[in-house]
């Protein structure tokens, strides 16, 4: 046996359950079968046993691509896209002679747009390449048996049975099992924030079979077996049992120390590899984020779907066309084109198979009509969305000193999506509030305690047209000290007062419970200072309060307690220790946490504390004597927006207490399935008879800016639903301080706390509670209903709580009550779960069909985060799960406004307007070939050289539509937040609808046959160069090419709102480079420039006639847009369109006067367009304005 361990001992941080005790009794019936079928040789890594098992190694890899299979699978994710199929079939039929062009002009842009795609894509892969690098090779030490020592290894050569020594603020390298410590109760602290983003630290504790092996002399004759479960996702559960010293002991998530979790305030632990590599559990839970897509991305395929449909009628018509023409060559046995030679022609012109040719033809007309799909639309839009991130970024409206916190988007697909958010569904605590709790109230033996007024009494006071009782808030405490978690403030407790009141033996047990009931640590920071590291704000907030009346918890191990009392008697402050036998932790199940001690005087005492609900039920007859005046005083507190919970204990006989533990830890130490269950029973057990001491009431302020931001949110149109886990009244009142419930909107209370009801709960006939609890859900929603329609022109605020939630779910309900719920203009659900959370959120967005926004701070939101279109987490004191599963990442709530109004609205219109230009830049471009064409017997010849074709999309109109889609602004970011209902833009879809994105090609088709007709009949008749010669092929094709570049460049300049030096040098820079590639590449030899050679320097310059043309013809192009611009703006303008008209004006106060009254019609004129609910709550926000004026 290994020696001993003596040396002085160090108490550990955290206390949890006692000790588990060994049992080598149980029947570990599941391991070795399905599921638990691993082994572990313990020091044992090179033995033939451990070498057959193949378990994995400890390499890591994150990334998408390897070396081997990054340009397979990379060129089968670009291929995906159909545009790209269709791309990559004409440049393999590009070589043979149905193609209207040379294979290298379709190949080259293909190349560069596929290319730069696979490029992004390994650049991104390269970096988590790096990351993977970094982390497969950090050095752990390892045991090393023949030299009976520990020596430096990288963390991928690590094996499945090895022994590792981890120190402080080092990271686990695999799954370990915890075998001893640098602390004498082989404990140790962990922060897990890299697995589940809790920032709190957690307790492991080790097997006290295994304490003994503490130095690497002892570790030497270490030998066991581990059987248990094999790889799994699950964080927070384990099961296994080690062999050793022919015993069996059980094993819990309590030994197990997870990879990439840090060890903290531990010098070292020693621990056995159990999972390596992609077998650990936070690997395990390395799955992908579910797939979103913007509802305009989707659109967009359809568009794409109609643009192939156009091109094949496009080459159908073609070569319909054809065929009759080629069919006409042959009549009565003679050639009417005789100089065509159809005699001696190829199958693609024979007169004599006109079907085969005009099929050949069509086929020809698929490849030369290709210009209508735009092969570089999909890059562009993921640079834009990129370097729209990037401005997300690098905002510093929305960065958070305190915090030291940007805001982050973590996907760059939904930025647009950001601008069409119908309804916002929000957690509480933690997003709304800040999630920081402090001591502010309580009741103790039916008395209150506790002076102030929070934030939500003050607001709750104004609504009803109160005086306000007391004269300052909490904050404005006089108080000498102010410390976190402490804004309590009372005199007839604070500085030892407590021991002249009536019922101070009740205030001193009230207050012991609070110093005793938790699973706090102290971290001494100074003589006089003491921390408390706690699992919950509320825990510190406890402690604190403790220690500030007089009851300071300042030390504790693994089996006690130890408080700094004052001794009511002699007015001295004394030492006392209790003795912790157990700790029956807190969970949402439970909604209760208690702990079992003895104090000095020997007495066995259990002391609870948690949910009203919960423990008043659990109260002994002989405890309710405070049990009237606590409930009034809860109502009381919850009505504040207070956090309130309830204070008992029970004396425990000694006989009954060791009956309970012999139970407890045989279920504690089971292995099997229901050993939780077990446990949970057990507790009931002996968490009942208490005696009632009191309640406590603690504050979680409102974020700093939340009431404004959901006022503007509001007014923007946005409907908010609030889901918590708080009481309805709780709920109600904070959503009063924060502005989702306002002054003139009417409550609809759904609720199943009704007479009948309760009357058949105390039956107990649960199926007569289900139907009587359905049919009052479904009453009260019809009712509801009838309310919203009669009263049409007012607000309405819907509150349900999570029982009534539950059966307004019902199939045969939901739909009704969504359809309740979406003409509410705020919604509240109280007291729901976190999977009520993601259900409710589903059906919005099914229902709706619009796009939700969840938002949300802590990991019972994740489902809720995910569910929603977008995920926006809130990095606050939770620790960062939610952040880790959401989209956008902020600081704080009112960053949203921000987020929606501003970039949301920004990339909305940038992201449409982009798309919609490249459609008709394209439309344009395509429908010039199909006029030529048509001029020249549809025979299938180009307009255009064939490198022109290849590069406009890539070269000559490329950049400004970028430039476009990431710094264009119709409105600046003032006047965005200025005027809200800007924001409707989006959620109505305005700017990307299919009037619209018919409207675009429309004006493309009309482009391209005003450039087409204006050209051939401007330079085809009369002498074009100075020698008297007129305009050829090779003039009207670069003369009908400079039109449409010019045109489409021009119209890209009046559709940008917002120029700068970027967006000058794109257009500009993309018309004079198309000059300089007409010198540069006609100055090529005409084997390979063909028709482009010198033709600008010979032809074209020289001639006035190409010049005039080119002017006349860009003014005739651009004069429809302009016209209806002008129209538009005149006699129907959007709200962008008025703000603009309004800021542009000049400022004089009889001006201003004329203008308001303008605005108020234009106002009233948009209103008019909305949606009838948003148009209701723009206008009860108005009136609520004018109130508070």
């Amino acid at each position: 046996m290994a020696r001993i361990r003596k040396r002085s001992i160090q108490l550990s941080k955290l206390c949890s359950f006692a000790c588990c005790r060994s049992s080598s009794q149980d029947e570990h019936a599941q391991i070795g079968q399905k599921g638990y079928s691993r082994v572990v040789y313990c020091n044992e890594p090179d033995s033939q046993e451990q070498i057959r098992l193949r378990y994995r190694r400890n390499y890591v890899s994150t990334t998408k691509y390897t070396a081997v299979n990054f340009l397979p699978k990379s060129l089968f994710e670009q291929f995906r896209r159909v545009a790209n199929i269709y791309f990559l079939v004409v440049a393999c039929v590009s070589f043979s002679p149905l193609a209207p062009y040379s294979a290298p002009s379709i190949i080259l842009p293909l190349v560069v747009v596929i290319g730069a795609t696979m490029a992004k894509e390994g650049v991104e892969d390269w970096r988590r390449n790096l990351q993977d690098i970094e982390a497969n090779n950090r050095k752990v030490e390892v045991y090393d048996k023949s030299s009976c020592s520990f020596r430096q290894t990288k963390w991928k050569d690590l094996r499945v049975g090895d022994l590792v020594k981890v120190c402080k603020d080092e990271y686990f390298p695999a799954d370990l099992l915890l075998l001893s410590s640098s602390y004498e109760d082989v404990v140790c602290y962990v922060e897990t924030m890299n697995l589940d983003g809790e920032t709190n630290l957690k307790l492991k504790h080790a097997l006290n079979v295994t304490s003994f092996y503490s130095s690497a002399e002892s570790l030497k004759e270490f030998r066991a077996v581990i059987k248990c479960e094999d790889p799994n996702e699950h964080l927070y559960s384990f099961i296994g049992t080690l062999y050793f010293d022919c015993q069996q002991y059980s094993l819990s998530p309590q030994q197990i120390l997870l990879r990439d979790s840090k060890l903290k305030n531990t010098e070292y632990i020693f621990g056995v590899v159990i999972f390596t590599g992609h077998d650990t559990k936070v690997m395990q839970n390395a799955t992908d984020p579910p797939s979103k897509r913007t509802k305009i991305e989707r659109r967009m395929d359809r568009i794409i779907y109609v643009l192939f449909s156009t091109l094949i009628l496009v080459s159908f018509i073609g070569s319909l066309f054809f065929g009759i023409e080629t069919n006409n060559d042959l009549s009565g046995g003679n050639y009417t084109r005789w100089y065509l030679r159809p005699d001696k022609t190829t199958v693609f012109f024979d007169p004599r198979r006109p079907a085969v040719a005009a099929f050949l033809h069509c086929l020809t007309g698929l490849m030369l009509y290709g210009y209508l799909i735009p092969i570089s639309l999909y890059v562009s839009i993921e640079i834009c969305k990129v370097l729209q991130s990037i401005f997300i970024n690098q905002d510093q409206a929305m960065y958070d000193e305190e915090m030291d916190r940007p805001a982050h988007a973590r996907t760059s697909n939904l930025n647009e999506e950001l601008g069409q958010v119908h309804t916002i569904l929000s957690d509480k605590t933690g997003t709304l509030t800040c999630n920081s709790m402090e001591f502010v109230k309580c009741s103790i033996a039916g008395t209150l305690y506790g002076r102030g007024m929070t934030e939500v009494e003050i607001a709750l006071a104004r609504k009803r047209g109160e005086q306000l009782t007391e004269q300052a808030p909490i904050d404005a405490s006089e108080s000498k000290k102010s410390f976190k978690g402490f804004n309590f403030r009372d005199e007839h407790i604070m500085d030892g007062k407590w021991v002249s009141e009536p019922q101070r033996d009740v205030i001193q047990k009230f207050f012991r419970v609070l110093a005793t009931c938790h699973t706090a640590v102290p971290e001494v920071m100074g003589p006089d200072e003491i921390m408390y590291e706690a699992e919950s704000p509320d825990e510190a907030a406890f402690v604190i309060a403790a220690r500030e009346v007089g009851f300071e918890f300042f030390a504790r191990n693994q089996t006690s307690i130890k408080l700094r009392e004052l001794d009511p008697t002699s007015g001295i402050r004394v030492d006392r220790v209790y003795e912790l036998l157990h700790v029956l932790e807190f969970s949402s199940a439970r909604k209760r946490m208690s702990v079992i001690v003895k104090n000095p005087e020997n007495q066995l005492l259990l002391l609870a504390k948690g949910a009203d609900s919960v423990i008043f039920e659990r109260l002994s007859k002989e405890g309710r004597a405070y049990e009237e005046r606590t409930k009034e005083h809860i109502e009381k507190y919850s009505e504040a927006g207070l956090r309130t919970m309830a204070v008992a204990y029970r004396e425990l006989d000694n006989d009954e207490y060791k009956t309970w533990e012999q139970e407890f830890l045989k279920a504690k130490t089971s292995v099997s399935a229901d050993r939780d269950v077990l446990m949970d029973e057990l507790a009931c057990q002996i968490e009942r008879d208490l005696i009632l001491l009191g309640a406590t009431a603690v504050e979680d302020k409102l974020q700093k800016g939340v009431p404004g931001c959901i006022d503007k949110l509001a007014r923007a149109g946005i409907g908010i639903w609030v889901l918590t886990g708080d009481k309805r009244g709780t709920a109600i009142n904070i959503g009063y301080a924060c502005s989702l419930l306002r002054h003139g909107m009417k409550q609809i209370v759904i609720t199943l706390e009704l007479p009948e009801i309760l009357a058949q709960e105390k039956e107990g006939d649960k199926e007569a509670i289900a139907e009587a609890s359905l049919n009052s859900i479904k009453l009260q929603i019809l009712k509801a209903k009838s309310q919203v329609t009669e009263e049409s022109s007012t607000e309405f605020g819907l509150i349900i709580d999570g029982k009534s939630l539950t059966y307004a779910m019902d199939k045969n309900l939901v739909n009704s009550f969504m359809d309740l719920a979406m003409r509410c203009a705020t919604v509240i659900c109280c007291r729901s779960s976190p999977k009520q959370k993601a259900v409710i959120t589903r059906l919005v967005k099914s229902v709706t069909g619009r796009t939700t926004l969840a938002i949300g701070d802590g990991a019972n939101d994740v489902g809720m985060l995910q569910e929603a279109d977008i995920g926006v987490g809130i990095s606050g004191v939770e620790g960062m799960q939610a952040v880790m599963a959401s989209d956008f990442a902020i600081a704080q709530f009112r960053f949203l406004e921000r987020l929606l109004l501003v970039h949301g609205h920004w990339c909305y219109r940038r992201i449409s307007m982009m798309i919609c230009y490249f459609f008709y830049k394209n439309i344009t471009f395509g429908f010039t070939l199909f006029w030529f064409e048509a001029y020249t017997s549809f025979s299938g010849q180009p307009a255009y050289n064939d490198w022109y074709m290849s590069c406009y999309n890539v070269f000559f109109t490329s950049l400004p539509v970028i430039a476009l889609g990431v710094f264009d602004q119709d409105v600046s970011a003032r006047l965005c937040l200025k005027h809200p209902l800007l924001y409707q833009e989006g959620v109505r879809n305005i700017l990307f609808n299919w009037p619209r994105i018919l409207g675009w090609m429309f004006n493309g088709l009309l482009s391209s046959i005003i450039i087409y007709f204006l050209t051939t009949n401007s330079i085809t008749g009369p002498a074009f160069r100075k020698d008297g010669q007129v305009a050829d092929y090779s003039v009207l094709g670069v003369t009908m090419y400079t039109c449409v570049v010019w045109t489409v460049n021009c119209q890209m300049a009046l559709s940008i709102n917002y120029f700068t030096w970027i967006q000058h040098l794109f257009i500009w820079g993309s018309i004079a480079f198309w000059y300089i590639f007409l010198v540069v590449y006609g100055s090529i030899p005409p084997t390979l420039s063909t028709t482009a050679y010198k033709v600008l320097v010979e032809a074209c310059a020289p001639s006035i006639l190409y010049w005039l043309t080119t002017l006349l013809v860009v003014i005739a192009a651009l004069l429809p847009l302009l016209s209806y611009r002008a129209f538009q703006i005149r006699f129907q303008p959007m709200e962008h369109d008025r703000i603009q008209i309004q800021r542009r004006r000049p400022e004089s106060t009889e001006y201003d006067a004329t203008q308001r009254r303008l605005s108020e019609s234009s106002e009233a004129r948009t209103s008019s367009e909305l949606p009838s609910e948003v148009r209701i709550r723009i206008d009860n926000l108005k009136a609520s304005s004018k109130r508070k004026n």
